[in-house]
Order: structure tokens, then C-alpha cells, then sequence
């Protein structure tokens, strides 16, 4: 196994660090990837998960180390040490940029979300909103690394493998739109005729069915992102019913003069007619 290696992140110099600028650690064992390749990567594909977005939490990691764990599932480890420390987890095969741009930024997604520290264990019945929302996240991460590699490829002669990603990512937004065609208009009834299991099962399969409505709202307003970053600052989490979740959410985003309009719109598109 490799050991744990640091790679300075763009901006990482700035006296205020973010999710964007916290120093990068790489540990695992990476397959026959070389770790710079792989560091390159992950540097690609946070600044396109990230662009456009004001980071406003107040409970921000130092650093990001990104693990390659092979047998695992891609996950956050809610470590009980280096309490500044987000710990993601990622199983790629050699050179797979694609599963891994599209692992790590479902994993980023969580650390946005205030989903990185130890006391981060994910409850029900509101789980699934923010599992709808990290996939989407990583969706859109997706389409600007594709755009980013197209123009300025990080490996020499590569600027082709940027249709890779794309058809990566259209693929499984595909799958996504067939589990609720109707999308936003169509979300109160998919939520409605779910209600019972998300209640218990919170996981980005449960969640699926909103994933594509999610995507569309984060891509038209790169604000809408940024509410993400004052999910869970309270301490039931997402252990709430889902009107106390999006209330609760809208009062964090206040107090981080964030501007509430993702939770705001849930609201509408969660609400009874």
C-alpha cells in the first residue's frame, strides 16, 4: 500500500480555507495508477464540482484525503481522529477518471453538506434529499470536467477522453429521468408514493427518482448549491420530519446570510396541493 501522500490544491495558500482550497492528502493503494495521475484527478474534478459556488459553512474540513480502498464502497469515513480532516473513500480501477471523478464528487458532495465529521451518521426520514442532492452534484461536476478536459486536458493528448466523461455522466442521468419523466412537476407525486420507505431507507438507490429534479434546480442556479453548504447544522441532522428539515434549513442558510433558495423551492415542490 502506498503511503499517504499530500498534493498542494490551487489557492491553498489563502489565509481563509475552504472545501476548494484545503490541502489534498491521497493514501490507498490507487491499482496501476500513478497517485499524481490520480491527484490531478481529483484537483480536476473538485474545482468543477465547486465552480460558481460561495463555500459559506462554518464547519469546513482543513483537508480532504481521498483513499482508494479496493473491495469497499465508495463512502465518508466519520473518523474518530484529525477532527479537520475530510476522509473519502473511493474503489477505482486503473486509470478509471470517469468512476472516479463521479465517486469523488458524490463523496464531496456529503463534506459540502456538513456530512464529514464524526457525529455525521446519516439518519432518516430526510437522508434522501441530501442523497438526491450529492448525486446531482456530481452529475453537474461531471458536465464541467468534461467541458474543462475537452480544452485543457490534464495528460498529454487527451483532450478526446473528455467525451468519455460526458457519456459517462448522460448515462446515468438517463436511468435517473426514466424513475420520474415528469421531473419537477412530477416530484410531490413520486415523493408521495414514496414517503413510507424513504422513512426508512435513505440511500442514493432510495433516492433516485429525484435525482434528475435535483440536477436541473442545481444547474440553473449555481446559488442553489451553495444553500448545500448549511445542510446539518443542527443537531437532529436529517432526523427530522421533512417540513422540519426544510424549515431548519432555511434558518442556517440565514445565519449563514446564504440565500435559501434551494430549500425554498423544495418547499414548493414538496408541498401539498
Amino acid at each position: 500500500m502506498l503511503m499517504p501522500r499530500e498534493f498542494a490544491a490551487a489557492g491553498s495558500h489563502s489565509p481563509s480555507m475552504t472545501l476548494l482550497t484545503a490541502k489534498l492528502e491521497l493514501g490507498g493503494a490507487w491499482g496501476g495508477s500513478a497517485t499524481e495521475d490520480a491527484a490531478t484527478v481529483i484537483e480536476r474534478a473538485r474545482a468543477a464540482c465547486l465552480a460558481g459556488v460561495t463555500l459559506l459553512s462554518d464547519r469546513q474540513p482543513d483537508k480532504l484525503r481521498v483513499d482508494d480502498q479496493s473491495g469497499s464502497n465508495p463512502s465518508i469515513w466519520l473518523h474518530p481522529g484529525a477532527a479537520t480532516t475530510g476522509w473519502i473513500m473511493v474503489t477505482v480501477g486503473d486509470r478509471d477518471w470517469c468512476k472516479l471523478a463521479y465517486q469523488f464528487g458524490h463523496e464531496l458532495g456529503h463534506v459540502l453538506c456538513n456530512s464529514w465529521a464524526q457525529d455525521a451518521k446519516p439518519r432518516n426520514p430526510c437522508q434522501w434529499i441530501e442523497e438526491a442532492l450529492v448525486e446531482a452534484f456530481s452529475l453537474r461536476g461531471l458536465r464541467l470536467l468534461a467541458d474543462d478536459w475537452r480544452h485543457t486536458p490534464p495528460f498529454l493528448n487527451d483532450a478526446d477522453f473528455a467525451i468519455s466523461i460526458e457519456r459517462y455522466g448522460a448515462r446515468m442521468l438517463d436511468g435517473y429521468r426514466a424513475l420520474n419523466p415528469d421531473g419537477a412537476s412530477g416530484l410531490r407525486a413520486w415523493f408521495t408514493s414514496h414517503e413510507a420507505f424513504l422513512k426508512e431507507n435513505g440511500g442514493v438507490d432510495a433516492a433516485s427518482g429525484a435525482v434528475s429534479t435535483m440536477l436541473a434546480l442545481l444547474e440553473s442556479d449555481a446559488a442553489m448549491i451553495t444553500d448545500m453548504g448549511a445542510l446539518n447544522r443542527w443537531p437532529e441532522r436529517s432526523g427530522v420530519p421533512v417540513h422540519d428539515y426544510l424549515r431548519l434549513w432555511k434558518t442556517s442558510c440565514s445565519q449563514l446570510n446564504a440565500p435559501g433558495r434551494l430549500p425554498a423551492r423544495l418547499q414548493k415542490l414538496l408541498a401539498k396541493s
